[in-house]
């Protein structure tokens, strides 16, 4: 009897375990947080699907662990309140990886790397120096390494928040900043290369920030280990096959897997 009670007890156990596990099947479906305001890598179309690089690298990962991808739309302020709470299993948002966000979270190895570069009117800035920004407003991202960055660094400049990426050059368009800092490919693609971007241009040189991680990963709750090593080795996998390349030829005309 006390066999018996002891193997139907492990039994249970094990069952919960798996239960509560993302990797507890091989069809499995995980869970992913996105933002769905951050194209070329995050966008929804007007029938309400999801698209982008993001949506793509997050499909190929999760079919080389042979599960599926369930989406989450999230605003970009919770994504890492929200995983912490179990509302998804991983965020592929285009998130970089510093070192006060791995306080709170775990992250694979970097999927892409692209610099950071200034935007402005053509023709109104030849460099973005502390100096020449002295009493300029300076729109950027909140909540993000280059918003710490700039107001760290530009301590003489007004600093304009916007709360997602397009809002950045949305604010530069309607002329409440004098010039915007983001992603190189973002202002690039989404911005310089639409009709709203007609007359601005991309400012000085590109900039890599020292933010103590390097790239974008993507984010896992630090008690899944497993789950990271099985991400890592589809990332692995898939740059090693030629997914990635033809995922990235989607979308851009140069790489951005940061090697």
């Amino acid at each position: 009897m006390f066999r018996r009670s002891f193997f139907v007890a492990a039994l249970a156990a094990l069952s919960a375990s798996l239960i509560h596990s993302p990797l507890s099947a091989q069809s499995a479906k995980l869970r992913v947080g996105v933002e769905g305001s951050y194209p070329p890598f995050s966008q929804i179309s007007p029938d309400g699907k999801l698209s982008g690089f993001d949506i793509d690298i997050a499909n190929a990962i999760c079919a080389e662990m042979k599960a599926d991808c369930a989406f989450v739309q999230q605003e970009w302020d919770g994504m890492i309140p929200a995983l912490n709470a179990k509302k998804f299993d991983m965020i592929v948002a285009s998130m970089s990886i510093t070192e006060e966000r791995k306080k709170a979270v775990e992250f694979s190895d970097p999927y892409y790397d692209v610099p950071s570069r200034w935007v402005a009117k053509a023709g109104a800035f030849t460099e973005a120096t502390p100096a020449s920004l002295k009493g300029k407003t300076i729109v950027v991202l909140r909540n993000s390494p280059r918003a710490k960055w700039v107001q760290d660094t530009y301590k003489d400049s007004t600093v304009l928040l916007a709360g997602k990426e397009p809002e950045v050059y949305m604010e530069l368009a309607a002329g409440r900043g004098d010039i915007a800092f983001g992603s190189s490919v973002v202002s690039g693609e989404a911005f310089l290369k639409k009709p709203e971007g007609k007359g601005f241009a991309q400012v000085g040189q590109p900039v890599r920030l020292d933010a103590g991680g390097g790239g974008v990963g993507i984010a896992l709750r630090k008690a899944d280990g497993e789950l990271r090593e099985r991400v890592n080795a589809a990332l692995k996998a898939i740059k090693a096959n030629g997914v990635y390349r033809t995922l990235q030829d989607k979308y851009f005309d140069f790489d951005i897997s940061g090697g």
